[in-house]
């Protein structure tokens, strides 16, 4: 992360709460209840996604994030009550301290942030993981507690400071305890590129600008005091996004990894046989052919014999790399098992077949790695030569070994 701009975001967010310092603007209360709201409900969505996920994968530091975004979820949901009773019906100049309840959501956020940095690190090393998050929650929450505690003994004139640069000195302080997140998570996206990280990251950095804000603070619901809100709340949204698009992406890996084959890349067994049964549909409709194409890459048995399974298995991927080389747009290449290969071209009858395996041929030939491979082929067009996906695939193999028996590079189709 590109430090030099962050600090300079929160020089800004300080330019403009300085800027805003004169300015008449007051807020309804009833805006700031609805952010509190708002703020609960995006907290809680992240302790769901992020619970879900360790469900899933058993990952503790999802564990903790969760239990920590529960947490601060909880707090801000159950005092909002509290918000609500203090704003309403109050003139803002006789608010001159925060709601207990803003504190204590404010410094459990920032010390339970602090402590995911922490464990974080320590998750996948340590000897007694359970029982570290369940530490390291309980002394988060309680600094949290015994902070908003101490806050709100304090003469008002130790809270404000009307005649001082800052208004409010105490919100640096919680500024200063969500930079360490800002900076952990910023390292840790920049060695993951998780956007989880990124996420929190961006959270942690958003709340140190809310903090900077708040501290120009002169009375609450005042322009300073709405920006540090609107900045609360933005810190949550982003760590919404960040774990929505972690979990987009983490089920797009798992439904690819549900239809490709994990060695070579290509399609599946069951992807490939949803693909012709695809095919067989769109020709009832078009009435126009397709073509199967089933390779067996030769010797593969010796090859392991002689070189060695490593070499063996990046043969199966030359021959991936070249079926995918020669495919359309609209052709599938998968792997059918073991060395065999299939290749459906949509569209294409038998006589615009042989261009496409002269091609094969001719990569194969062409290829300089060794060992140097070559494929038996075998070929069933439909409805040509059968009608279902089975006896497609049983007249494409009875056409290879009818090739490989006689050793001749023509295709001899078996009608089913």
């Amino acid at each position: 992360m590109n430090l030099c701009f962050f600090a300079a975001f929160w020089v800004s967010v300080l330019g403009v709460s300085l800027g805003l310092w004169h300015s008449s603007f007051v807020a309804s209360p009833r805006f700031f209840g609805y952010l509190q709201v708002a703020s609960g409900m995006m907290a809680l969505t992240v302790a769901a996604t992020s619970l879900l996920r360790f469900h899933t994968d058993r990952d503790r530091f999802s564990l903790f994030l969760g239990l920590a975004f529960l947490l601060s979820g909880l707090a801000i949901v159950l005092t909002i009550p509290v918000f609500f009773d203090k704003l309403q019906g109050i003139a803002p100049d006789s608010l001159q301290k925060a709601p207990w309840s803003w504190w204590l959501t404010r410094s459990l956020f920032a010390f339970l942030l602090m402590a995911a940095g922490t464990v974080g690190r320590r998750a996948s090393k340590a000897a007694h993981p359970i029982r570290e998050i369940a530490l390291a929650l309980m002394i988060s929450g309680g600094i949290a507690v015994l902070a908003t505690t101490g806050l709100q003994h304090l003469p008002a004139s130790w809270v404000i400071q009307s005649s001082g640069a800052v208004k409010r000195p105490l919100n640096l302080v919680l500024a200063i305890a969500f930079l360490g997140p800002a900076f952990e998570f910023g390292r840790r996206f920049n060695k993951t590129g998780s956007p989880c990280d990124a996420g929190i990251f961006l959270a942690a950095t958003l709340n140190v600008g809310c903090h900077i804000a708040a501290g120009q603070s002169v009375e609450l619901m005042d322009a300073a005091f709405f920006v540090a809100q609107g900045l609360k709340t933005l810190g949550y949204a982003a760590a919404v996004g960040g774990m929505l698009v972690e979990s987009a992406r983490l089920y797009g890996e798992v439904r690819s990894l549900a239809v490709k084959d994990s060695l070579t890349g290509l399609a599946n067994y069951r992807l490939l046989t949803e693909v012709i049964e695809g095919e067989i549909h769109r020709s009832g409709r078009t009435g126009r052919q397709f073509a199967i194409l089933l390779l067996d890459l030769d010797g593969l048995k010796n090859i392991n014999d002689r070189y060695g399974h490593v070499t063996g298995s990046q043969a199966l991927c030359r021959v991936a790399d070249i079926l995918r080389s020669v495919c359309r747009g609209t052709d599938t290449a998968a792997r059918y098992g073991g060395d065999e290969f299939v290749l459906v071209l949509p569209e294409t009858a038998e006589e615009s077949v042989h261009p496409v395996i002269a091609r094969i041929r001719a990569r194969l030939r062409n290829d300089s790695s060794l060992p140097h491979l070559s494929v038996s082929i075998g070929l069933a067009v439909y409805p040509v030569h059968a009608m279902t996906i089975t006896t497609l695939l049983e007249a494409a193999d009875k056409s290879l070994y009818a090739m490989k028996s006689d050793h001749s590079l023509h295709l001899v189709p078996s009608r089913i």
